[in-house]
């Protein structure tokens, strides 16, 4: 993965990204299955999807390694606290969560509020650059990161960042979990199994595919479902799903 990315960075060229660049970078990346450059893939998101028109994917590279650079204490609970706590946190946008460029990690970090999937790729691209390894953890209805086990698939140690961060153990996430999805939930401790880049990109374009049938943007929903069809597995899925929703305006 490593070589990937100096290979990509020595071929990144323009800073400007359109939408057929982005997308097909996109596709091609996607296409390919297995590991994924997870920082350069969540910045071409919204331009590949047709929401924004363009994107200086260096000048977001760069603020990345910047943030990580401001990182005092290279441990989880170090770039948690530099990161959602201190003069100016990225913060778990609460008063207008279904807002779209919530998933867009450009835009969090401009206005400094996210969703859970975007603030977590945020810490764990930082903690990258520090020599932490965070991965993602897709808990159901609420996204974690985690320390990455020394053995195994689920960590021993969490932190949310949608709530300034906050360390955890497993206890601690089964208990969000019934704060979150409701008592009667059955909790299950796989759950907290680490979800690799790929999966999470996923799931990024998976809330924005929800949150665009739910206002009815016809047209981002096109984009999104578009570029889901490049996952694996998913093509036709999303394609005949797309047919089936645009019937109803024929």
């Amino acid at each position: 993965l490593e070589f990937r990315r100096v290979l990509f960075r020595s071929h990144v060229g323009s800073p400007s990204w359109d939408r057929v660049r982005a997308d097909q970078r996109f596709r091609a990346t996607v296409g390919e299955g297995g590991d994924v450059p997870l920082d350069e893939l969540a910045l071409l998101l919204p331009v590949a999807i047709g929401h924004d028109p363009d994107v200086d994917l260096i000048s977001g590279l760069t603020l990345f390694d910047e943030m990580a650079a401001s990182i005092p204490s290279p441990t989880l609970a170090g770039v948690c606290r530099a990161l959602f706590s201190g003069d100016d946190p990225l913060l778990g946008h609460r008063d207008d969560y279904y807002d779209p460029r919530n998933s867009f990690v450009s835009h969090v970090l401009e206005t400094r509020r996210g969703i859970p999937i975007s603030l977590s790729v945020i810490a764990i691209e930082v903690g990258r650059r520090v020599g932490v390894d965070i991965v993602g953890v897709g808990m159901p209805g609420h996204f974690l990161i985690g320390e990455r086990p020394d053995d195994g698939l689920i960590p021993d140690v969490f932190a949310d960042p949608f709530n300034g961060g906050r360390i955890m153990d497993r206890e601690g996430c089964a208990a969000l979990f019934a704060q979150m999805l409701g008592a009667g939930q059955r909790f299950d401790v796989r759950y907290l199994a680490l979800t690799p880049p790929m999966a999470i990109i996923e799931r990024m374009t998976s809330n924005l595919k929800a949150v665009y049938m739910r206002s009815g943007d016809l047209a981002r929903l096109r984009g999104v479902m578009a570029v889901r069809s490049a996952f694996p597995g998913l093509g036709r899925s999303e394609r005949d799903e797309f047919r089936r929703l645009m019937a109803a305006f024929n």
